[in-house]
């Protein structure tokens, strides 16, 4: 859309068009309410892109989702792609974990954890300890917290890996009570996680009879671009592309704010005011925009710890394989010092993934276990992941296919002291009234973390044009 027929002074104006971003978009524009969105690329959706080349199917972020909150559905709903979405193959609850090089079901139930052979019986006996640790006096490490109230074994064989396939980041330096907030609470609420699930156990019961389902995992049957992209056409022509911003600045503070948004459009400058500015860019695109008018705060932001990541999609004859691959996938533990991270069973999870006959792998490389081989040329990767895979899951022969994809700055990690960049984050808000910050570095990094944030963000807009 031209300057010309654009109008000047909008209600909102929101920066970035990832998934984060975008929702926002949606639930203001469903409210009503006017808004423009800034994308510096070529293309919205931020890291949830989707390819499928000679019948395989790859994405380049994320590959599905949990349902975790009702606002998914919804969403899905209200932009006509609910009979695309896609629940998970059964196989999906068969997880396996890494251990001495040979790959052990991760248990489902109290039998199979007493016979698996994931955990000494000392380890095991040490579990029943939990219910008698006190709660921690200070800010804890996940690994701190594992170690002490599940003892050493459950944190090398659960939760190390489990953090790896989450954040692709280091259980020693994310903090459990901003990383892993609910597990957190279980403590803090419940006084041990044993207590905490029986608790939560009640509640699950309780919502079943009242026919809520548990959060099961989805993608879309085109790929997970399908939402973004849903989103981005809905907006129209509210959605500008290859449009950077450069700054914004108050015009006008206290109860009526006025912003001047600063940005290019086909080259050109341009300007744009609005009463309501949503920050959805990552942190280090946020804080060179805010930098002249927040200094500190853009000092905050790009203290934000990003781990870099490299995806290798790699597709084969179903053949090609000796062993069965029945589940969602494995992940590697840090103390089999192996250079994965893991791997998803893409086509054994939805259907759609590979051609007729076909199988087709994610595996993961880098993060902050080895935040150095994300960077390797696509040859040493492509070599690095088969050597990577081909013991474990007895693979005869070299790829049909493969792809590789890589992010410099994949995953905020939300480390030890991040309680502080969170306050640092709502005092910023507070001190520029109607401007919010909406991104996975505030309020979880998942995808439907991203939608409820947006949502409350949304929410928030509407009370301040209220007033």
């Amino acid at each position: 859309m031209s300057e010309d027929t654009r109008k000047n002074r909008l209600p909102v104006v929101i920066v970035g068009a990832g998934i984060s971003g975008l929702c926002a978009a949606h639930w203001l524009t469903k409210a009503g309410i006017e808004v423009l969105v800034l994308e510096k690329e070529a293309e919205a959706g931020g890291a949830m892109k989707t390819r499928r080349e000679q019948g395989w199917l790859y994405e380049f972020g994320p590959n599905s989702a949990l349902e975790t909150t009702p606002l998914i559905g919804q969403l899905l709903g209200e932009l006509s792609i609910l009979d695309r979405r896609m629940h998970a193959h059964e196989a999906a609850a068969r997880r396996y974990i890494l251990k001495n090089g040979k790959l052990t079901s991760l248990p489902v139930d109290p039998r199979s954890f007493i016979f698996s052979p994931l955990w000494s019986p000392k380890g095991k006996l040490r579990l029943l300890l939990e219910p008698f640790i006190g709660r921690a006096g200070e800010e804890e490490s996940v690994a701190d917290f594992v170690r002490r109230r599940l003892g050493r074994e459950f944190l090398d064989y659960a939760v190390n890996p489990f953090v790896s396939g989450v954040y692709a980041g280091d259980p020693e330096k994310l903090s459990v009570r901003s990383a892993f907030p609910k597990m957190y609470a279980l403590e803090s609420k419940h006084g041990g996680l044993f207590k905490g699930m029986l608790a939560l156990r009640k509640e699950r019961k309780a919502s079943k009879a009242s026919g809520i389902r548990g959060s099961r995992l989805f993608t879309l049957r085109d790929g997970m671009q399908t939402l973004p992209a849903s989103i981005a056409a809905s907006l129209g022509e509210s959605l500008e592309l290859g449009a950077p911003v450069e700054r914004i600045v108050p015009m006008r503070a206290g109860r009526f704010p006025v912003y001047t948004v600063s940005y290019k459009s086909e080259g050109k400058p341009r300007t744009v005011q609005a009463s309501a500015v949503v920050l959805a860019a990552p942190a280090p695109a946020a804080a060179g925009i805010i930098r002249p008018i927040d200094p500190e705060m853009a000092k905050t932001l790009e203290s934000i710890y990003y781990t870099p990541l490299a995806v290798a999609f790699t597709g084969f004859r179903s053949d090609q394989f000796l062993r069965t691959l029945d589940g969602f996938g494995y992940l590697v533990p840090e103390i089999e010092r192996r250079r994965s991270l893991g791997s998803i069973w893409s086509s054994a999870l939805f259907p759609g993934r590979a051609p007729e006959g076909c199988t087709a792998l994610t595996t993961f490389i880098g993060g902050a276990r080895h935040p150095e081989l994300a960077s390797l040329d696509d040859w040493e990767l492509r070599a690095m992941v088969m050597d990577e895979l081909r013991p474990v899951l007895n693979i005869v022969g070299e790829p049909l296919f493969s792809r590789i994809t890589r992010w410099e700055k994949a995953i905020p990690q939300y480390n030890l002291g991040y309680h502080r960049i969170l306050e640092s984050i709502d005092r910023f808000e507070q001190n520029y009234r109607g401007a919010f910050i909406c991104a996975n570095y505030k309020g979880g990094i998942s995808v439907g973390d991203c939608i409820v944030s947006a949502q409350k963000i949304a929410e928030r807009i509407k009370e301040q044009l209220k007033s």
